[in-house]
């Protein structure tokens, strides 16, 4: 029975950290934004890498969705 006990606390441990990943990715994928905004001349690498944290951030999204986890 010990174990079936663990399972909550487990749970919200990892759904606290999916939070926090999700907050840390959406502030990394606004930043991303505003340098391609801010730079005049389109960079490759930038648009790849607010692609990428923008699949991560919605990757994250739906599985908090799936979790059913609300955030702030």
């Amino acid at each position: 029975m010990g174990l079936f006990k663990r399972k909550p606390k487990l749970k919200n441990q990892y759904d606290g950290y999916l939070l926090t990943l999700m907050n840390h990715l959406k502030t990394e994928w606004e930043q991303s934004k505003v340098m391609e905004e801010i730079i005049v001349e389109e960079h490759p690498k930038l648009k790849a890498e607010r692609k990428l944290s923008q699949a991560k951030y919605f990757y994250l999204f739906k599985e908090a969705k799936i979790r059913e986890i609300k955030g702030k």
